[in-house]
């Protein structure tokens, strides 16, 4: 039984006779076309031409990168083993990024606007104002490559949960969406969504794979079918741009910021709102769910005691009014403020222990804030110009719960991607 779909059969069949035919090797590929049965003509301008030269030198790279892997793992397991045993039994469950980081990733040719880490394999997709998404790979800091088709600033990107689509969006009005089996081809381009009528600013792909959804510029929440690339629901309210959404862990609710210094919490299913939480004084930049993890500290933070259990209950925005605020989406309370940027607040990322919150600040820094507390018990110097994005790494296969890699993208309008690890 072949591995290959018939599609994936027809590309390798017609790859194989580009091939022979370049090769002038007329009666094997006479009798490979008599085999086969396939109606096709070799053509020198064909996307088949060269095609697998070029697979077999990606295999040989991938070859080359397996052994460099083993070597430097094998490496890493003779340094385990001859450390002491308290270093081998101690816990990386609590560790922070520190400077300096591991790799400065360039390229790009305009400030990076949101990075993606893959959620199976060492690769990073970063999305940039020069209109073009990077791949690549994090573990080792080498590019990988470029996805072109976007005509203006790209402004998100997100992966799905099998690591299988990469989808991004663009002031170009669009969304497109890229297999990641495909984007090696010469001129692929991604599949296109279009209905947003400005800037589309965050695109996510909703929990379960099989919609996405999208915060625009021109006030609108829209979610997509991926299948059919359709538009299934408008969703508004807010009144100027719609700067993020992002969904729950379980796709319930969607979570929103905009220009118009609201964040907004969103039945999914029914796109009424649920929540409006006002306080900001100023655009709010980002919106993101607290993982139930982070629960019991915040409630401690705001004195509760009552610890929710079920997705969606707390958020934290950030905002241009330099300050960073945490939600009860229940009732739309205020938990607390946390302080101590100097400029916008561009980022947010839960630390996968539950007991931080990462923040990205046009101040050049990432900052650690403790949220038992809501302390800043660190300060990274993290970019030479403002940082416009941080993400944390993809979950830990080889753990037994649901523990991340320990590893963290920020963006910057310096042009660089920094990778910050153990």
């Amino acid at each position: 039984m072949s591995l290959l779909s018939d599609r994936h059969k027809d590309e390798l069949n017609k790859s194989i006779m580009e091939y022979l035919h370049s090769q002038n090797h007329a009666q094997a590929l006479s009798a490979f076309k008599d085999e086969t049965g396939l109606e096709y003509e070799p053509d020198p301008k064909s996307k088949y031409a060269g095609l697998l030269e070029k697979k077999w030198m990606s295999v040989i790279r991938l070859q080359k990168k397996i052994m460099d892997l083993e070597n430097r793992n094998s490496a890493l397991q003779e340094e385990l083993n001859s450390a002491p045993a308290r270093r081998v039994n101690s816990s990386q469950s609590d560790w922070l990024p520190r400077a300096p980081a591991r790799y400065t990733l360039t390229g790009h040719r305009s400030p990076i606007t949101r990075v993606a880490f893959h959620p199976r394999f060492s690769l990073l997709a970063s999305a940039s104002e020069d209109a073009t998404v990077k791949i690549w790979d994090w573990e080792t800091g080498t590019f990988e490559r470029t996805l072109k088709g976007h005509t203006r600033e790209v402004w998100g990107v997100d992966f799905d949960s099998k690591g299988n689509l990469l989808a991004s969006c663009s002031s170009d009005l669009t969304i497109r969406v890229w297999d990641t089996q495909d984007w090696e081809n010469p001129g692929y381009s991604g599949k296109t969504l279009r209905g947003h009528e400005h800037t589309v600013s965050t695109i996510r792909f909703v929990p379960g794979d099989d919609f996405l959804v999208s915060a625009s510029r021109d006030k609108t929440i829209r979610v997509w079918e991926v299948a059919t690339a359709f538009c299934v629901r408008t969703i508004t309210g807010h009144d100027s741009w719609v700067r993020m959404v992002v969904p729950s862990v379980d796709g319930t609710f969607f979570g929103s910021c905009s220009n118009d210094n609201t964040a907004r919490i969103w039945d999914a299913k029914s796109g009424a709102t649920k929540q409006e939480l006002r306080g900001h004084e100023h655009n709010v930049e980002v919106v993101t769910f607290a993982p139930i993890a982070a629960y019991a500290d915040l409630c401690t933070l705001a004195g509760l005691t009552n610890v929710p259990k079920t997705p969606g209950a707390y958020v934290a925005t950030g905002s241009r009014d330099k300050t960073i605020r945490l939600w009860d989406t229940q009732n739309g309370r205020e938990l607390k403020a946390l302080a101590g940027h100097n400029d916008w607040i561009r980022g947010l990322e839960f630390h996968p222990s539950g007991k931080f919150l990462l923040s990205a600040s046009d101040d050049k820094t990432v900052r650690v804030w403790e949220l038992s507390t809501g302390r800043c018990m660190k300060t990274i110097e993290a970019h030479s110009h403002f940082v416009t994005c941080i993400a944390w790494g993809p979950p830990d296969a080889s753990a037994p719960d649901e523990k991340r890699v320990n590893v963290v993208a920020t963006g910057s309008v310096d042009q660089t991607i920094r990778l910050w690890m153990p």
